[in-house]
């Protein structure tokens, strides 16, 4: 058994399963000369291809978001907003901007007359990386002209300036960078849908109130630490967590 598993790459309840299925025949395999022999090897080489393509999701996705400190990846994204109540189709639309630390959630976000790479970098200057106390590594984003281009272009040259590496999800996939659709999600349901705008500054000033919050007082259940006193579990707020991890760096250093 040990010596089978060590050869396919898989647990030994792994190499019991596949006998048991292959003595009653439910692993078919192409040809067969001795058939109980030909079934198992075949289960086996199946289930050890399955195994190995779980454990490498698994490692994509540890390596995708379990990240380790502040600004090694900030996902950013941009959606445009509905129009306010009044307004005609024919009326400017305004875009969301957003950007989110992976590591504590920490969110930053803002409204803008449009989704251009001058608009882009504007919005990376002003909104994150000023405000921002931390340096931040990697700006992942879809592949969208607003995010990337040439070195000429305005927010790759942002990312230049400020030593900020880009990294792209796939073309097509969009989808891949869900932290940072994820965030768009949560705002248009707790900040959005939630207030009756009368202008667009009345928009603007709500979204100011609402990442406070998010920020500042609204617990992230992915934040969490284990009491050493108590043993309880604390969960922290994105601003918490960044005071946490702080004042722990300058008392291991």
């Amino acid at each position: 058994m040990t010596s089978l598993a060590l050869e396919y790459k898989v647990s030994r309840p792994t190499i019991y399963k596949v006998l048991k299925l292959a003595r009653i025949k439910l692993l078919k395999p192409q040809t067969s000369t001795n058939n109980r022999f030909k079934q198992a090897k075949y289960g086996i080489k199946r289930l050890a291809k399955i195994e190995k393509s779980i454990q490498d999701k698994l490692k994509r996705q540890a390596k995708r978001y379990n990240k380790s400190y502040f600004g090694e990846m900030v996902h950013v994204d941009a959606k445009r907003l509905p129009l306010l109540k009044g307004q005609s189709t024919n009326s400017p639309r305004e875009y969301l901007f957003v950007a989110v630390d992976d590591y504590s959630c920490e969110l930053y976000a803002a409204i803008l007359p449009d989704k251009t790479a001058f608009g882009a970098a504007q919005f990376l200057v002003e909104q994150v990386i000023e405000p921002c106390p931390y340096q931040i590594d990697v700006i992942y984003s879809d592949n969208g002209t607003e995010f990337k281009g040439t070195t000429q272009h305005e927010f790759v040259k942002v990312c230049y300036d400020n030593h900020i590496n880009q990294k792209f999800t796939k073309v097509g996939r969009p989808q891949t960078n869900g932290k940072a659709e994820q965030e768009i999600r949560t705002l248009i349901e707790l900040w959005h849908h939630q207030h009756e705008f009368v202008s667009s500054e009345h928009r603007k000033q709500e979204l100011t109130r609402f990442l406070n919050f998010y920020n500042t007082v609204r617990p992230h259940s992915s934040l969490t630490k284990k009491d050493e006193i108590t043993g309880k579990t604390l969960t922290f707020t994105p601003y918490e967590w960044l005071e946490f991890y702080f004042k722990q760096s300058v008392n291991n250093g």
